[in-house]
């Protein structure tokens, strides 16, 4: 926590991550502050000014810009209060990166180019188009070796002429950088110019995992890791799945795999012999149709179980110069698929219509419509409105 004054708010707007809609409120800048604005890779601290909660931080030249749903008052006293939870888990995942980065060009040459702090994982990019699984395996035993070393971390301010500004890494200052120039010092290991949070120790990082690599982009891989806490959170995510499969498989976590491979053979084969069967249906279905006395110009079938295939069997059976077939498959409260199957210009004509009363879209050509369906429900108007076209076409039928 921290106390400070407010030295301005304006009305704003602030456009939401997820891309919604826009949240109207309020620009606040203060005196000084213990939020940290997204930059350099890092996002943004969360927290509240007073009781208001702050719901974006981002810098503007020197200043802090704080977004807030309620106006404060300028020159009021405030206290400022930081989310510790959230501001750790960024610590970690920062030094982590500095620390995966130093090693990663020491031992293999890779040099970072970006990276992003993700919600659930991080990702570094690295300048080579191959990371083997050797050198993955090899880079995450040093850098958790240099995390029992306990080696402190150390931030220092230089003045931006300062000959030793110079001799650090860095990817360049943003044009509108005022003041000193903050590099973050890992001992022995790296020296960065840096403007994130980060831990006091390599200790505090706990541990880290690489989960492996990516294809970036032209001639770059991307690197995924997880730090300190993320680790646990993983690990307890994977255990939960894992007692879960043992539930549901009835065996140990060391047979998940073989038995889940039995199951996708069995379900392959299931599913094989269920279109064969469908496929026999199909030919039953249009034989049984043919075989009466009379057969009807108009044919309609709706079925729960079935695929394009299944109606296109039926279509294919009965033939459809002379007879109009309308066929749907899928439950009838729900989405589903249809077929409208008879003589080219009927369907031409009709096609589009029963697409409208079904709330899908189709398309057809040579005398067969079809498509998804939205409204099996409206199927009982395209019977009608088949027969009405069908009683115009041939008024003694």
């Amino acid at each position: 926590q921290f106390t400070t004054r407010v030295v301005s708010c304006r009305a704003a707007e602030l456009r939401p991550e997820d891309s919604g809609e826009p949240v109207r409120g309020f620009q606040v800048v203060l005196e000084d502050t213990i939020l940290f604005p997204e930059g350099g890779g890092q996002p943004d601290d969360r927290g509240l000014i007073g009781d208001v909660p702050v719901l974006r931080v981002t810098r503007r030249g020197p200043e802090a810009v704080h977004f807030v749903p309620a106006a404060l008052e300028p020159g009021a006293e405030v206290l400022l209060s930081l989310d510790w939870e959230r501001r750790f888990d960024h610590m970690q995942q920062h030094s982590g990166q500095h620390l995966i980065s130093a090693i990663a060009e020491q031992m293999f040459g890779f040099k970072t180019t970006s990276w992003e702090l993700g919600r659930q994982r991080s990702v570094i990019e690295l300048d080579t188009p191959l990371v083997t699984a050797e050198q993955v395996k090899a880079l995450e035993k040093s850098v958790n070796e240099k995390i029992r070393d306990r080696v402190p971390v150390t931030v220092k301010e230089l003045a931006a002429d300062d000959p030793e500004v110079e001799t650090v890494k860095s990817r360049g200052l943003p044009d509108d950088h005022v003041g000193p120039v903050r590099v973050v010092d890992i001992k022995g290991i790296d020296s960065n110019m840096c403007c994130g949070t980060h831990v006091s120790n390599l200790s505090d990082l706990q541990v880290i995992k690489l989960l492996g690599v990516e294809k970036g982009k032209k001639n770059k891989t991307n690197l995924i890791f997880l730090v300190g806490n993320r680790v646990l959170k993983s690990i307890e995510q994977s255990h939960s799945t894992e007692k879960a499969l043992t539930s549901l498989l009835k065996n140990g976590p060391g047979e998940h795999v073989e038995a889940v491979k039995r199951l996708q053979s069995s379900v392959k084969l299931l599913q094989k012999n269920n279109l064969n069967l469908l496929r026999d249906i199909a030919v039953l279905i249009a034989r049984d149709f043919k075989s009466k006395p009379a057969p009807k110009q108009l044919f309609v079938l709706h079925r729960k179980e079935g695929d394009s295939e299944f109606m296109n069997i039926i279509a294919n059976e009965i033939g459809t110069e002379e007879t109009l077939l309308f066929l749907t498959v899928g439950d009838e409260k729900e989405a589903g698929l249809f077929l409208l199957a008879g003589p080219v210009e009927a369907v031409e004509n009709l096609g589009p219509r029963v697409a409208e009363l079904l709330g899908g879209k189709g398309a057809g050509k040579r005398g067969r419509f079809q498509g998804k369906a939205a409204k099996m429900s409206r199927r009982g108007e395209v019977q009608a409105l088949l027969q009405e076209f069908i009683s115009h076409q041939n008024p003694g039928a």
